[in-house]
Order: structure tokens, then sequence, then C-alpha cells
């Protein structure tokens, strides 16, 4: 599987390297306030796609503490009920006691 995943990944970066050799040309983005952005086409289109990746993580991140904090609460309900079962349980394996009079 090692092996599978590594062809996969030398033949990918085979790919987007002649992709970027084959955009070379100049491109300009317009923004805001008159900004504008001008660079190799290859490396514009690299940088959006780094930029909408790393918004995408920070839109994640709320989603994945909550569920982190979600896995806590139940990991300790589960330890709970476990030290609740294992207390019957020795309760139920005493002798009964003897009836005084």
């Amino acid at each position: 599987m090692k092996i599978v995943s590594k062809i996969f990944t030398v033949l990918l970066f085979i790919i987007f390297f002649g992709f970027a050799l084959n955009n070379t040309e100049s491109a300009k983005v317009q923004f805001f306030l008159d900004y504008s952005l001008k660079g190799p086409l290859a490396l514009i289109l690299m940088l959006f796609f780094i930029g909408g990746a790393i918004l995408g993580i920070f839109a994640m991140l709320p989603t994945m503490f909550r569920y982190r904090r979600d896995l806590t609460k139940q990991k300790k309900h589960l330890v709970a009920l476990e030290l609740e079962m294992a207390q019957l349980k020795n309760e139920n394996n005493r002798p009964p006691q003897p009836d005084s009079v």
C-alpha cells in the first residue's frame, strides 16, 4: 500500500508540475480599492487554492472542538457507568446475609 501511495504522489506531482510549466503566462487579479496581484497563472491559482483550504480548516474548527468536547463528556459518562456496573456486580456476588432474630 505504501508503494501505491508513493506512485500516486509522484504522478500527482508530475501532473501539477506539468500544469505549472504550461501556465507560465502572466495573469492579473483585480481586487477592491485598485489593488491588484500580478504573477504567473499557476502561482496565483496555487495561492488561492491554499487560501481556500486554510479558510475551510478555520470554518471546520468550531465543529471539531464541539465534537471533541462531546466525546470527552461521553467518555466520562461511560467510565461512571462502568464503575456503577462493577459495584452492582460486586453486590450481587456477595452471599445473602442471615436473618437476625
